[in-house]
C-alpha cells in the first residue's frame, strides 16, 4: 500500500517550543502567523498533516508548506518574506525640489500659497504623489497659524512674575485670573435648530436676531478652578470696580488677593488704583502686552463660548444671563484647576526660537 513520500522528522528545542506557544497564544499577531504556528506544533506533537489540516480546518498542502518551511528555515520561516516592490519613479532629488518651491517659492499666478493641483502642475508629478509627500514631510501651505510678539519692555520680568504665581503660589494667599469678557451678543437664530442624527450634524440658521450684549466679567481661582462671575450691562472702570468689590466679599479676609490682569484701561483707571491702595491685601500682576495667553482665564472664557454661547439661541439677553449663569453653577460643582506645567525660560527659549526662524537672528 503507498503511503506517500516521508516525512521529514519534525522535532523542536525547548526553545523553540516556547516560541512556538506565545506566536500562537498572542492576539496581537496575525492571523496566519498563528495559523503557522499552530501548524508546527500539531506535526511536532506527532499528528500526520491530514489530521492537523481536518483539525485546524485548513488545506492539506497549506499544512506541508508550513511543515517543510519551518524544518529547512526554522522559526524564522514561518515570516512572510519580503516582496521586492515597484522600484521608485521619483528619486531624492526631485522630492528635495518638490519640498524647495513649496518653502520657498509662490506660484506665479498668485501670491499667497501652493495647493497640491497647482505644485503637481508645476512639477509634473500626480496629484495623490504631491499629497502623499505633503502629508510624510508634514506640509501644510493652505494653513496658517497667527501669533503676536510682545512688545512691552519688561516683558521677562512680567512673565517671570506670572508664572511664578502659578507654579509656585505664595502662602494665605489666593491667586486669581481676572479679565472680562465684552460684547457678548444675545443671538436668535431666526428658525428652530435641526437636532443631531445618524448621519448629519445639528443644523443652525446662518442669520440670527440680536437682542443686545452683556459683558462677562470672570475670577477664576488657580487652585481648584472655580470661577466668580457677573453679568454687567458695559465694560467700563464703575462695573470692574464693582466686580473687584464682589471678590473682595467673597474671598475670607484673612488671605491676600494675587490678581492677574492684563493691561487694558479700564484696570489701570485712577480710583481703580486708589481703591486698590485703601486694600493692602491686594496685589495687581499686569501681563505683558500682547500675551492674553498668560491669563488662565482666557482657557475658561473659550470653554463657556464653546460649551453655553456659541451656539445657543437667545431670545433676550437676560435670557443670556440666565443661561450662562446655570452654566457656571453646574461648572463649578464640577470644577478642575488648569494646571499651568511651561517654565519661564520654557517660553523664552520658545519666543527665541521663534523669532529666529522670523529674521534669522535672535530676539
Amino acid at each position: 500500500m503507498r503511503t506517500g513520500r516521508p516525512k521529514t522528522l519534525l522535532v523542536l528545542t525547548d526553545e523553540e517550543r516556547a516560541q512556538l506557544q506565545s506566536l500562537a497564544r498572542s492576539r496581537s499577531l496575525s492571523a496566519a502567523l498563528t495559523a503557522r504556528a499552530r501548524i508546527v506544533l500539531s506535526c511536532a506533537d506527532g499528528e500526520v498533516n491530514a489530521a492537523v489540516a481536518r483539525r485546524l480546518r485548513l488545506n492539506e498542502a497549506t499544512v506541508g508548506k508550513w511543515r517543510r518551511r519551518f524544518v529547512g528555515q526554522r522559526i524564522a520561516g514561518l515570516h512572510d518574506e519580503i516582496k521586492p516592490g515597484k522600484p521608485r519613479s521619483i528619486d531624492d532629488e526631485q522630492v528635495a525640489q518638490l519640498i524647495y518651491r513649496t518653502l520657498h517659492t509662490k506660484p506665479a499666478n498668485a501670491s499667497s500659497h501652493w495647493s497640491v493641483r497647482t505644485m503637481a502642475d508645476e512639477i509634473g508629478f500626480s496629484k495623490s504623489t504631491v499629497q502623499r509627500y505633503f502629508h510624510l514631510f508634514g506640509l501644510q501651505p493652505h494653513r496658517t497659524q497667527s501669533f503676536k510678539l510682545s512688545t512691552d519692555p519688561f516683558f521677562i520680568e512680567k512673565l517671570r512674575d506670572v508664572v511664578g504665581l502659578y507654579m509656585s503660589p505664595p502662602e494665605n494667599a489666593l491667586v486669581l485670573c481676572v479679565d472680562e469678557k465684552s460684547q457678548v451678543q444675545a443671538l436668535q437664530r431666526t428658525q428652530p435648530m435641526l437636532p443631531l442624527g445618524l448621519g448629519y450634524v445639528e443644523g443652525v440658521t446662518h442669520d440670527d436676531v440680536r437682542h443686545g450684549t452683556t459683558t462677562l466679567f470672570a475670577a477664576l481661582d488657580v487652585l481648584n478652578g472655580t470661577v466668580i462671575t457677573q453679568c454687567k450691562p458695559r465694560h467700563r472702570h464703575q462695573e470692574f470696580l464693582g466686580f473687584l468689590r464682589t471678590i473682595d466679599r467673597a474671598v475670607p479676609q484673612e488671605l491676600d488677593l494675587h490678581v492677574i490682569v492684563d493691561n487694558d484701561s479700564t484696570h489701570k483707571h485712577a480710583k481703580v488704583k486708589t481703591w486698590l491702595a485703601q486694600r493692602p491685601r491686594w496685589h495687581l500682576h499686569f501681563i505683558p502686552t500682547y500675551s492674553s495667553w498668560l491669563n488662565l482665564v482666557e482657557r475658561f472664557f473659550a470653554l463657556i463660548t464653546d460649551k453655553a454661547i456659541r451656539r445657543g439661541s437667545f431670545t433676550s439677553v437676560k435670557d443670556l444671563i440666565s443661561k450662562i449663569d446655570h452654566f457656571i453653577t453646574q461648572y463649578n460643582k464640577n470644577s478642575s484647576p488648569f494646571v499651568w506645567t511651561a517654565t519661564a525660560e520654557s517660553i523664552l527659549a520658545k519666543i527665541e526660537r521663534l523669532t529666529l526662524r522670523i529674521t534669522g537672528t535672535p530676539h
